[in-house]
């Protein structure tokens, strides 16, 4: 197993009340999670009536009049209720969103009137706090130093969903700054909303950095999330989570609004329970952001329903390469399963290319963490810039400076090296930048992704996602050398969809299908085609650990 530097590892980008009775108190405030040993046995977690429940039955239940969507979102925001604070308190939740019911009251009302903006019309879903949206709740990026930040206007994809008819829920919990501060991070942990947990073992990392979506949607908190990626940041914490998750081609969804690390690499994407879950939300995202020029780069390319693609028989003639090096042998337990999919993908017609090996692969992992630092830096600043002149930070050298000013809170557990690296380099014209991005692009893509595929005339690649979720360990920050496969696709800005493959000791492990640019049709259609041969999600069982028998 290649052993990755701390910080170049693939992971680390890798509230209302409902009523009277249901009280909800972090209303934009930091709810620290409740120690691991408050945490309660699986025998506990009360039974769910919308445990697991799809997009297309919530749609069918309002739609027959058997429910509204205030009930549904009632349901939701009491689940959160009794499992996110309390219980076995995952913390997967940073903040509830005021109008919640009266959003969804709203739904109601245009559905009686006739008028259905989409096809999220009253479904519920949550969205990571680093994306912005013009109301009530804050943006943050799990920073104390964001933690009064009201955005003046909604990022592109919270202005799709609500076009979509979608009800906001509430924001995530993330590895603060989207795991971009600290070479000893934990993934999922924040200043401002503490350490989230993996709903199938309470002491097991979530993944990092959308690891309150991942597991606010694994544990059915919402119909589904909304995830970012720089590398890993989706696809990671869904395989952790027994998710579907999808980082779209960079350009596909909109980023205006979010706050960034790479505007090369970074991408919002869906996390969902199923792919066609998945599939119907990334149908509401796609389109021109006026406020992002990649997105020019969409058209002819993007759909708004990506539902047609879907397809059981999706597997048969498909060519599928099996990434073996690098990628995979890291641990028996995860290629067994992997070895089981394998078969199962040629039972039902894959013609299956074995190996189909990025030779590149592993090149380019130390010029894409360099590189990120000179993004990070021109991004952040910008954003910053565009804050509210009460929020103490406008720039990356006084996020530093804050955090340093209250190391208490911020830096009790691990430090900021990342951002102090990031700091000192120079702007995006400079020499050396531009020749490192053309680095990247020439071994990730050109003599990489590219030449894999059109050496074997393929139509996706394959690999394990990662391992089993590890130990969280705010000690000493992240397990070292992790592996995973999600470099490739984001240093090239490639689709990359991950789909519930087995597991491990009661640990969710991934299967990864990755494409060229704008090939998510395909992916999905492959996702979904395996997850219906051999459809390996459970709902997690809040486990005070995994099984070691």
């Amino acid at each position: 197993m290649k052993q990755e530097p701390r910080g170049v590892s693939r992971r680390n980008f890798v509230g209302t009340s409902v009523a009277a009775a249901v009280a909800i108190t972090t209303h934009g405030r930091h709810v620290a999670a409740p120690p691991p040993g408050e945490a309660v046995e699986p025998s506990q977690v009360p039974d769910f009536a919308l445990d697991e429940v799809s997009i297309d039955e919530l749609r069918t239940r309002m739609q027959g009049g058997v429910t509204t969507a205030r009930a549904i979102a009632e349901q939701y925001l009491a689940r959160i209720d009794a499992l996110d604070k309390r219980g076995p308190a995952v913390n997967a939740v940073i903040e509830l969103n005021p109008d919640a019911l009266a959003t969804a009251a709203q739904r109601d009302d245009e559905r009686r009137a006739g008028r259905i903006r989409g096809p999220l019309h009253g479904i519920p879903v949550l969205i990571k706090d680093n994306i912005d949206t013009a109301d009530r709740m804050k943006t943050s990026g799990g920073s104390l130093a964001l933690a009064d930040n009201v955005a003046a206007k909604d990022a592109c994809v919270a202005e799709r969903l609500r076009a979509a008819g979608a009800v906001i829920l509430g924001k995530t919990n993330l590895s603060e700054w989207a795991n971009f501060r600290s070479t000893h991070s934990s993934s999922g942990w924040s200043g401002r909303g503490g350490q989230t947990r993996n709903p199938y073992a309470l002491d097991r990392t979530p993944s990092g950095s959308s690891s309150g979506s991942g597991t606010g949607a694994a544990a059915n908190f919402c119909a589904a999330a909304i995830g970012t990626e720089t590398d890993g940041s989706v696809t990671s914490p869904a395989a952790a989570a027994a998710l579907v998750g999808i980082k779209p081609t960079v350009g596909l969804v909109g980023r205006s609004g979010i706050i960034p690390i790479s505007h090369i690499q970074d991408t919002a994407g869906p996390m969902a329970r199923t792919v066609r879950d998945v599939a119907i939300l990334l149908g509401a995202l796609t389109g021109v952001d006026p406020r992002d020029a990649a997105t020019q780069a969409s058209r002819g390319h993007a759909r708004t329903d990506y539902t047609t693609a879907l397809s059981r028989d999706g597997l048969r003639g498909a060519r599928i390469g099996v990434v073996r090096k690098h990628f995979s042998g890291y641990h028996p337990a995860t290629d067994k399963v992997f070895e089981s999919a394998i078969d199962l993908m040629r039972q039902h017609g894959a013609i299956v290319v074995d190996p189909a090996d990025i030779v590149t692969a592993g090149q380019f992992d130390d010029p894409e963490f360099e590189a990120l630092q000179y993004e990070f830096k021109a991004g952040l600043d910008g954003y910053l810039r565009g804050t509210l002149s009460s929020v103490p930070v406008h720039s990356l050298a006084d996020v530093i400076a804050f955090n340093t000013r209250t190391s208490a809170g911020e830096m009790q557990y691990f430090g900021q090296e990342i951002m102090e690296m990031s700091v000192k380099k120079a702007p995006l014209t400079d020499a050396k930048y531009l020749a490192l991005r053309a680095r990247i692009h020439r071994l990730a893509v050109t003599e990489g992704i590219d030449a894999t595929m059109a050496k074997h005339r393929l139509d996706a690649l394959v690999a394990p996602t990662q391992g089993p979720a590890w130990l969280i360990d705010l000690v000493n920050g992240d397990a070292g050398g992790i592996v995973s496969f999600t470099g490739p696709a984001a240093v090239s800005g490639y689709p990359h969809i991950t789909v519930p493959m087995g597991f491990v000791r009661q640990l969710p492990v991934g299967l990864s299908f990755m494409g060229r640019a704008w090939s998510e049709a395909m992916l999905l259609k492959l996702a979904y085609a395996f997850e219906q041969a051999a459809p390996a999600r459970r709902k997690p069982r809040f486990a005070l650990t995994a099984d070691y028998s």
